[in-house]
């Protein structure tokens, strides 16, 4: 039997070491960070990291916990953050056939209460972006201020681009009549319908809104800059951020950026509209 000198030995133990604790978290499937919790009729799956004021975290349409991965870490180390699968996406299983943004944002609020939050800061991407309006909408106390990336708040041209509505539009009409046997292809379809059929909230519905709200979408979004630049116009103390050289994961696409930008923007006085 060989025997490695002392000095090497040591280093292949610290560099063993190293390598396990450099060893990613898995986000979305953290079984150190998980919990259930009993929210309106579903068992909400949820993950929390972090200590401080809290952050709540809302993904997009089929997503999960894993869509903020590349930017919990850096929220993590300045907030308490709260990230949980929406209703019937991820880990949290729903067996109703219809699904609505005011449902889900109503599960967000019931969640805090869950947790006994009064309130918190809030990152919604995408169809993340319309709960996050909506949970303000619905549960003003809930939300100290808000950022919604990429939302939009009709179902029709003027709150997709173009080539996405031709698209979702073929879809349904080739397979509105498909028999969907297994749960996965109704949960699937239930989630497409959400997307098809809404949202359907009016301008002026979004001066309801009265905490600071940051409205953002990437320049090259599949929501039309002119539909998000309305969603910051009607809000009363709104800014509006358009990422440079960004589709529509402005989070994913530029996440040093998104992250400074957002935490400077929760952590800072707003600005008055000119």
């Amino acid at each position: 039997m060989k025997f490695l000198p002392a000095a090497i030995f040591a280093l292949t133990l610290s560099a063993s070491i190293t390598v396990a604790q450099e060893k990613p978290i898995p986000y979305g499937d953290n079984p150190a960070a998980a919990h259930y919790y009993s929210i309106r009729g579903i068992k909400m799956y949820c993950e929390i990291y972090g200590s401080g004021k809290p952050l709540l975290m809302i993904h997009g349409n089929g997503g999960s916990i894993k869509d903020f991965q590349k930017n919990i870490p850096y929220f993590a180390s300045r907030y308490q953050v709260i990230v949980a699968d929406s209703r019937a996406q991820g880990k949290s299983v729903d067996q109703g056939n219809v699904l609505t943004f005011e449902v889900m944002a109503d599960d967000e609020a019931a969640l805090l209460d869950a947790l006994h939050v009064q309130s918190a800061y809030v990152i919604g991407f995408s169809d993340g972006g319309i709960d996050a309006l909506l949970l303000a909408m619905r549960h003003p106390e809930k939300v100290m201020k808000l950022a919604a990336s990429g939302a939009n708040i009709s179902p029709d041209s003027s709150g997709y681009a173009p080539y996405l509505f031709e698209k979702e539009k073929k879809r349904y009409e080739a397979d509105k009549e498909k028999p969907r046997k297994t749960e996965k292809e109704k949960n699937d379809w239930k989630l497409f319908l959400l997307e098809w059929n809404e949202p359907h909230i009016a301008l002026t519905d979004l001066h309801s809104i009265r905490c600071p709200s940051l409205i953002i979408c990437g320049d090259h979004d599949m929501i039309p800059i002119e539909h998000t630049v309305q969603i910051f116009q009607n809000i009363p103390q709104a800014a509006l951020w358009v990422v440079p050289n960004s589709g529509h994961a402005t989070l994913i696409e530029h996440t040093d950026d998104f992250n400074r930008v957002v935490d400077e923007f929760f952590s800072k006085p707003l600005r008055p509209k000119k």
